[in-house]
């Protein structure tokens, strides 16, 4: 039987504390019912005391079923305080949690210096606190905060700080790598070191501020640890923490360990996008195994080979974490990636076909005039459907007008954009026409062209856009230049991404919003009631 290792997310809590993050108290219930059902040990879900949101969220999710163990999170007691007078420890079991992490000092330098006691009131202070906690029937895990700083340092007093949470009943050691700084063989070494001088479970906790996160765990994990600490897609403070959607893909598939359910891992992808979405952050396409270009192949004897054996140029089958194969469209890619996403599509295709040539010819005149399809897959299915006469034709625009505006108040220094967007719009034989405001004139489009449609299609209320980027391509001139506008959608299961190109920004970001609405409807086969 595979190794177990305990998973421990810390994304409502560390990844809450990430720059731009802010989840929520519905965030909150979404992401630890995504997590639970996907899978992980622990869910680290903050200090109910902390905030009125955290309270309410304890609350409510305690009325939940869950699998996952919901952990709350707090210090050890303060200075020259009884644990029972402590204002934080009698926040901390209004959560009601079987689990509690607490953290502690390990560090020499943090005890004298930011705690202000001495070395011994230190240690007095995490086993009191554990003490406490277990006379009271919780089960504590304790986060040696600083701890492979303070290892270097001073190791004895480090190993001192474990050996009195050891002491007083704590479940498990973990040992956190809290700035980041560590080097993989360093942890390597020092786990190894401490597992020869504690009898309970190590696990291990790293920051990312040095971009070895994940390389550290794992170092841990081949040292000995067998509990690890992260969030789901590597947010946190600072460079964020270690990224578990990685750490388990490394561990389950590489090493073996058994981390979460074998039947979780072909969802890999769809919980960090889920993920993602809900903290309202893009995830990158560059991230291994959930990322966007994981598993996408450009060069063309990249794409040969990947044709023929696809282990020659991928580490892992991209179906085994819900990913996909993706071949992209470019000057360095050639016909034979275009003719292998079009049998994507019509797999009856054959590469003689004249529609081969003719897709390959439009495709070189729209990228000539500013398109580019290797990031808008898309548009590019959209372009075979129409060639290929499988489109349907779901509404036509029949007009549109935008009226701007831009305020600026120069003694608050502040400034912001209106806009006002009027649509009209075909479906079979009816029209309609609406208006919407927004800031700025793409956003007023949307929100108009929605609203239209939405009486027809009700499955457009779903979709909703992640990103918007606009690239000047072309020319010398300025003014005369191409404006190319790409478009990322999701319907809170996939993402999709459309492109537009014209000299005027509102047409090209007209272009790429009704691709990716005729998108939409293409993949979900609405109907309208005509």
């Amino acid at each position: 039987m595979n190794k177990k290792i305990q998973i421990f997310d810390s994304t409502l809590r560390d990844g809450a504390q990430g720059q731009g993050i802010s989840f929520s108290l519905e965030d909150k219930l979404k992401i630890l019912t995504c997590l639970d059902g996907f899978g992980v040990d622990f869910v680290e879900a903050g200090n109910p005391g902390s905030n009125p949101k955290d309270l309410e969220f304890f609350t409510r999710a305690s009325r939940l079923y869950l699998k996952s163990k919901l952990v709350s999170f707090g210090s050890t007691k303060r200075k020259e305080i009884k644990p029972e007078d402590d204002d934080n420890l009698k926040a901390l079991l209004t959560a009601n949690t079987e689990y509690i992490a607490i953290f502690g000092k390990s560090w020499d330098m943090h005890a004298t210096e930011i705690l202000r006691v001495s070395l011994a009131e230190n240690l007095d202070m995490i086993e009191r606190t554990i003490s406490y906690l277990c006379s009271l029937g919780k089960k504590i895990i304790f986060d040696a905060e600083h701890f492979f700083d303070g290892y270097k340092n001073n190791p004895d007093y480090a190993i001192a700080a474990l050996k009195a949470a050891e002491k007083a009943g704590a479940v498990t050691l973990c040992l956190c790598e809290t700035n980041g700084g560590c080097f993989p063989h360093e942890i390597a070494e020092i786990v190894a070191s401490v597992k020869k001088q504690v009898t309970l479970p190590i696990g291990i906790h790293c920051h990312n501020d040095s971009d070895c996160a994940v390389a550290n765990t794992m170092a841990a994990v081949s040292a000995g640890a067998s509990h690890v600490q992260g969030t789901f897609i590597g947010i946190g403070e600072r460079c964020g923490n270690a990224n578990l959607a990685v750490l388990i893909a490394n561990l389950q598939l590489k090493q073996n360990y058994a981390c979460v359910p074998a039947e979780s891992l072909p969802l890999l992808k769809e919980t960090a996008q889920y993920i993602a979405q809900t903290a309202n952050v893009a995830l990158p396409n560059s991230m291994p195994y959930v990322g966007g270009s994981a598993f996408a192949h450009k060069g063309g004897m990249h794409v040969d080979g990947v044709a023929k054996i696809p282990a020659s140029f991928e580490h892992i089958e991209p179906e085994k974490v819900g990913n996909e194969r993706n071949f992209l469209l470019s000057e360095v890619s050639g016909r034979a990636v275009l003719y292998s996403k079009m049998r994507a599509i019509e797999p009856t295709l054959e590469k003689t076909d004249s529609v081969v040539q003719k897709m390959t010819d439009k495709v070189k005149e729209l990228e000539h005039i500013g398109y580019q399809f290797e990031a808008a897959n898309a548009s590019f299915e959209l372009l075979v459907l129409k060639e290929l006469r499988y489109f349907t034709p779901y509404f036509e625009i029949i007009d549109f007008k935008i009226i701007s505006s831009h305020f600026a108040n120069e003694e608050s220094n502040s400034s912001f954009s209106k806009a006002s967007a009027l649509i009209k719009v075909k479906v079979g034989h009816e029209f309609e026409i609406t208006a919407d405001e927004g800031h700025g004139p793409v956003n007023a489009i949307d929100k108009a062209l929605r609203k239209a449609l939405e009486k027809f299609y009700p499955v457009l209320s779903q979709m909703r856009l992640v990103d918007y980027k606009v690239r000047i391509v072309g020319g010398n001139d300025n003014t005369a230049a191409t404006t190319r506008v790409l478009i990322e959608s999701t319907d809170g299961k996939a993402n999709w991404t459309t492109v537009g190109a014209s000299k005027d920004i509102i047409n090209a970001s007209m272009l790429a919003l009704l691709d990716s609405l005729e998108y939409m409807l293409q993949i979900s086969g609405a109907e309208n009631f005509n």
